[in-house]
C-alpha cells in the first residue's frame, strides 16, 4: 500500500497518487505521453532506458515491468542504455566524454529528447518510490 491514499482521479494507481491534484496529474500524464511515444527517437529505445532507469531509482511499481533487454538491443539503444548508466552514477556531473559518444550516435535532438526522457523519467520513479507504490501483486 502506498503512504497516501488514491485520489479518485486517474487510470492507474500512479495517476491517482498525483490525482490530488488534478492540474499536476493531467500536465505530468500528458509530457509523459509526449516523452514515451515515438519521436526523434523510437519508443522502444526509450522503454529499455526506462527499465534501465528502473532498477536503479527504488520504485518498485516501475521495477516490476521488467529489466532491459539487453539481447534486443541495437546500437543506438544500446549507447543510450550505456549513457543511462553514466546518468545513474554521477546524475548531473556528466563528462564531455560521454556526450561525445553520444554524438557519435545522435543528433541534438536526438541528444535533448534522450535526455529530457531521462529526468523525467527518473523523477517519475522518485516520486513512486517516495509514495512507496507497489506492483498491484505485492
Amino acid at each position: 500500500m502506498a503512504r497516501i491514499k488514491e485520489s479518485n482521479l486517474g487510470d492507474t494507481p500512479f495517476q491517482r497518487l498525483l490525482g490530488h491534484n488534478a492540474e499536476v496529474m493531467k500536465g505530468w500524464c500528458y509530457l509523459g505521453n509526449v516523452l514515451e511515444k515515438d519521436g526523434l527517437l523510437s519508443s522502444d529505445l526509450k522503454e529499455q532506458v526506462r527499465r534501465s532507469l528502473a532498477q536503479s531509482n527504488g520504485c518498485e511499481y516501475c521495477k516490476a515491468k521488467g529489466k532491459p533487454q539487453h539481447d534486443k538491443l541495437d546500437e543506438k539503444t544500446s549507447v543510450a542504455v550505456g549513457f543511462t548508466a553514466v546518468f545513474l552514477k554521477q546524475k548531473g556531473e556528466i563528462s564531455d566524454s560521454s556526450f561525445k559518444i553520444l554524438q557519435e550516435y545522435m543528433t541534438d535532438e536526438e541528444i535533448s529528447e534522450l535526455c529530457a526522457f531521462i529526468t523525467f523519467t527518473t523523477a517519475s520513479q522518485y516520486f513512486g518510490a517516495m509514495m512507496k507504490l507497489k506492483p498491484a501483486n505485492s
